[in-house]
């Protein structure tokens, strides 16, 4: 019975894990430029002494999503959405380079332009700071011009450019963090061909129907399991009583 039991119990644990990356896609269906983790199932057998007679469920995140969510238009100066692939690169808490499709762009107290989350977007020589200025334009080529407090409308002055990045998805992973990076010390390389739309976001590409019918079958999934676990309990008080009555 401690085979069943173990067979039942592994399959509810990766059923939980399976469900905590579905519930994390949901909760992310209005995050900006937000990318799903796809998951699946595996059949492992489990080795031991004898022939591996069992097998049990393994839950694992094979890749991401890559799909692009729908742009929608806002008519915010600083927002910006990837016209197609790419991505932009942006400093990650640790002070290395990563990558994302967050546009929903924002001045900080000390003048860096971070992301929505607070991430300082990278330029041509790190993060990008823009000077107090009374008007900012973001070019589809990720040039940022402003035009300076007290000068004439005609008056711009070109800032920096934001870094744009166009590497294979295969080489692309995803942290628990929600950036994409390369090979620990890689950083890609930018490519000009990439072009913005400004004033307009990028949603998150989760299906939500489809997030909401997983979320139901991992449930059921995990009954069973647990079901499966409470029917080993009773063969084995079934197995106990008969002994005793021998």
């Amino acid at each position: 019975m401690d085979r069943m039991l173990y067979v039942a119990m592994s399959g509810a644990k990766e059923t939980l894990l399976a469900q905590a990356t579905n519930s994390n896609n949901l909760a992310n269906a209005n995050t900006t430029g937000f990318l799903a983790d796809l998951q699946q199932f595996r059949s492992m057998p489990v080795f031991g002494d004898g022939h591996p007679t069992r097998v049990y469920a393994l839950s694992e995140r094979p890749a991401t999503d890559f799909k692009s969510g729908s742009i929608v238009q806002t008519g915010r100066e600083l927002d910006v959405a990837l016209n197609g692939k790419g991505w932009i690169a942006v400093q990650a808490p640790d002070g290395t380079e990563a990558y994302t499709r967050r546009g929903d762009l924002k001045l900080d107290a000390n003048g860096l332009l971070t992301t929505g989350n607070g991430l300082p977007v990278t330029g041509n020589g790190g993060p990008i700071a823009i000077p107090p200025a009374e008007k900012i334009d973001i070019a589809p080529d990720g040039t940022i011009s402003i035009r300076p407090l007290g000068q004439a409308a005609n008056e711009l002055a070109i800032v920096d450019q934001i870094k744009m990045v166009n590497p294979a998805n295969s080489d692309m992973e995803k942290g628990k963090d929600g950036l994409m990076r390369l090979k620990p010390g890689v950083t890609a390389e930018p490519d000009v061909s990439l072009q913005l739309v400004s004033g307009a976001l990028e949603g998150s590409n989760v299906n939500v129907v489809d997030s909401m019918v997983d979320m139901i079958e991992l449930s059921r999934r995990f009954e069973i399991q647990v079901k499966m676990m409470k029917t080993a309990e009773e063969m084995e008080q079934g197995s106990v009583s008969i002994m005793r009555m021998g």
